[in-house]
């Protein structure tokens, strides 16, 4: 937890009287930042935090790069670290227990179009989205934000009732993966726990299951092309065409600090907000500089005016407002869903401080 650090402290009135008297700061009287431990992947976005060429203000942040179903699986089950990156269903979820454990910032380091994560067996005969009415459905977990996205899309832009077909959980390529949060769904929603033993990669090709909504591409489809393959082939112009017509970049993850964190020290919430934001401004302007590229991808400069034409200069938006039609869309799919009991409006995911911003 944060150490509280009080104005009345003898180093702290030390070091302003040194300021004022213009004597140098002795080690005793030098201000102590608060030491942090922040999880979340090894994106561009964050790296900036990681390397600490962003610092927010007044905190010493230590970024341990780790994935993100690592991440999830310690933070909701044990609460290791002070900010992590959390999946935007399971935070969700976590809202509506008595004595929720966590808060959230307005930063998103990860979205994804997830038309292309929609996965069919060729023994099922489906060929479009309304031919998996009545199917057969894996899902590693039924709350996982990815499916949640998929099942909301589905019904939307397709007629597909989420409650229309059977839901297979389970470990996508390890056997014995469970649902992190304890769910209570409306028995109208048809769920299925896999075999001990089984895998929804390994199932989906041998044709056990007909589909898969998924947030990683399973093995299968490029170990066994005959067996497994997309719904959509050309997902990138289905996906393209969806944000068209709805403005509509789906979220993933959130940033979300433990809550006796953040009430200990609530000023850090719009610290790391800030933070976020610099770090992110930064890769934007990597991204679009020609003197030598900063990934690997050829084209990259194109790539970038490409996205710009179709989505804007701020394709990649953090804040309350500029994401307020996105979050609205989400929880109504997490409440359609049954993952929440009642339908949450977005400003009361987020930590109040960050909702606001002053103004010169």
């Amino acid at each position: 937890m944060f150490p509280s650090i009080s104005a009345s402290e003898p180093g702290i009135i030390g070091g302003l009287r040194a300021r004022m008297c213009g004597e140098p700061l002795s080690t005793e009287t030098r201000v102590t930042k608060l030491r942090s431990t922040l999880a979340c992947w090894d994106y561009d976005r964050v790296r900036a935090l990681a390397d600490g060429s962003v610092q927010p203000d007044g905190i010493d942040l230590n970024v341990l790069n780790l994935h993100v179903e690592e991440t999830f699986f310690r933070m909701l089950r044990h609460r290791e670290f002070d900010v992590a990156e959390m999946s935007l269903s399971s935070y969700t979820v976590s809202l509506m227990r008595e004595d929720p454990a966590f808060i959230a910032i307005p930063v998103f380091p990860s979205r994804f179009f997830r038309q292309s994560c929609i996965f069919v067996s060729t023994k099922s005969g489906i060929r479009e989205p309304k031919d998996l009415i009545g199917e057969r459905v894996a899902t590693p977990e039924y709350q996982m934000t990815a499916p949640v996205w998929i099942r909301g899309i589905l019904q939307d832009e397709y007629g597909v009732d989420p409650a229309s077909v059977e839901y297979f959980t389970g470990g996508e390529e390890e056997p014995g993966r469970d649902e992190k949060l304890k769910l209570d769904l409306p028995a109208r929603f048809k769920i299925r726990r896999i075999g001990p033993t089984q895998t929804l990669a390994q199932m989906l090709a041998d044709g056990e299951v007909d589909a898969m909504h998924t947030a990683r591409i399973p093995s299968t489809f490029q170990t066994r092309p005959d067996a497994v393959r997309r719904l959509f082939h050309d997902p990138v112009d289905v996906e393209r065409e969806y944000f068209r017509r709805t403005k509509i970049f789906p979220i993933m993850h959130t940033i979300v600090l433990r809550r006796d964190v953040y009430r200990a020290n609530p000023w850090i919430a719009q610290s790391l907000t800030k933070a976020f934001g610099e770090a992110k401004r930064r890769v934007y302007a990597n991204l679009y500089t020609t003197s030598a590229l900063t990934t690997m991808l050829p084209w990259q400069v194109a790539q970038v005016e490409g996205v710009r034409r179709d989505m804007g200069d701020d394709w990649w938006p953090y804040g309350l407002e500029a994401n307020r039609h996105v979050l609205d869309t989400f929880l109504r799919y997490h409440h359609e869903q049954g993952l929440s009991n009642r339908r949450l409006q977005p400003e009361e995911l987020f930590a109040p401080e960050t909702l606001e911003s002053f103004k010169i």
